[in-house]
């Protein structure tokens, strides 16, 4: 049902519990346009809300998304075949959960099968899943390896993400250039230093 009243701009309050309407959406866009010292009603600004509520349903697009759900059409016809598979340099485009600033990087994925796999775009999804909500890194690496670790029932799963965080080079210490890395070895790849290293090298990461 469409709660948007017929002034757009005047919100009318939601029902406890449920989500904010986009009327409320922009009018909570406008009292932070006028908190920054800008008048929302000039011109430049009129449909500034409206564009950022548009913006963040892209965004945060991961919030309605069940990331589970891409890896459980698996395959079984192939040829025994139980070595590692990767994926890598997926990029993708989150935002910080502290500052709400972007985090703009690459995944790096890897798995041990253990008698299935998965369409690679699938893993690919999963990632864009998780990217698109509210996250800190360590949280979404370890998101996506444990995911895959239990839909697919690998041997193993390896995850690794670079990301550079707009909250640091755009605010505070204001340092370009910087790189965070996280990774999450689950399985064969936490046991087995050999296949972590394979992994690695795999990324073009010196184990």
């Amino acid at each position: 049902m469409d709660r948007t009243p017929q002034d757009p701009t005047q919100a009318i309050p939601a029902p406890a519990g449920a989500p904010p309407t986009q009327a409320e959406a922009e009018a909570a866009v406008r009292v932070l346009l006028r908190w920054a010292g800008d008048d929302p009603a000039r011109e430049g600004l009129l449909d500034t809300p409206k564009r950022v509520v548009k913006a963040y349903q892209d965004w945060f697009s991961g919030y309605a998304l069940d990331p589970a759900e891409y890896l459980r059409r698996t395959f079984e016809e192939v040829e025994g075949y139980d070595e590692l598979i990767v994926l890598r340099g997926i990029e993708f485009e989150s935002h910080c959960e502290h500052h709400m600033a972007p985090i703009i990087g690459k995944a790096h994925v890897g798995y041990l099968p253990n008698g299935r796999v998965v369409g690679i775009s699938k893993l690919a999804r999963v990632v864009e899943a998780f990217a698109r909500r509210f996250q800190v890194q360590e949280k979404l690496t370890a998101q996506i390896a444990h995911t895959i670790e239990d839909v697919l029932m690998p041997r193993g799963v390896a995850v690794v993400i670079e990301g550079a965080h707009e909250c640091m080079t755009t605010r505070g210490i204001h340092k370009r250039g910087v790189s965070m890395v996280t990774s999450s070895m689950l399985g064969g790849f936490r046991d087995d230093a050999r296949t972590r290293a394979e992994f690695l090298q795999f990324i073009g990461m010196r184990p």
